[in-house]
């Protein structure tokens, strides 16, 4: 059991799966990472500390690793916590936008209530990849009047360039491949 991680020391945390969903796709594993005592929260620390100061109100989650991550990082920043779920999890009233994923077509949901004009909100979720599922939870957002005004994950594929997908230019990655 380790005391302390860094970036570099979770990296090695992480497992690659090569043609997982489907060929040519390296899947990177965060299970690993989950296993070691200490990890999750010095990884959930690494994506929350650059934000300690930006006077976030909402965190929000994007299903379903984002889920793991974000409610400690809104206990670290004082911010409420908003899931952004897969289509059918969520009732009341809903705000649902389709995107591209590096290996097919997805959607998301939000509460429509969920925040309102004048929040400001940090987004949050394991893998930044093409882009799609963050750049999706951006309109979301934007639908319910909040502002994002950054993103943090554990891992960017940085080789797919998706923050050139995103509005939000401050995006912290912990991990890059």
């Amino acid at each position: 059991m380790r005391n302390q991680f860094d970036p570099e020391s979770l990296k090695e945390l992480i497992a690659d799966f090569p043609d997982f969903p489907q060929p040519g796709i390296v899947f990177r594993d965060i299970s690993p990472l989950l296993h070691e005592p200490g990890a999750l929260a010095a990884a959930s620390n690494c994506m929350a500390s650059p934000f300690v100061d930006s006077s976030i109100t909402h965190v929000v989650g994007i299903e379903s690793r984002g889920f793991l991550f974000g409610p400690a990082i809104a206990e670290q920043l004082n911010a409420g916590f908003c899931p952004i779920r897969k289509p059918g999890k969520l009732p009341g009233e809903l705000f649902s936008h389709s995107y591209g994923l590096e290996y097919g077509v997805d959607r998301l949901e939000i509460q429509s209530k969920a925040m309102g004009q004048g929040d400001r909100v940090l987004l949050v979720d394991d893998v930044l990849a093409t882009g799609g599922t963050l750049s999706a939870a951006e309109q979301l957002i934007a639908e319910t009047g909040a502002e994002v005004v950054a993103a943090t994950v554990l891992i960017e594929l940085d080789f797919l360039d998706g923050r050139q997908q995103l509005g939000v230019r401050d995006v912290v990655a912990v991990i890059h491949y």
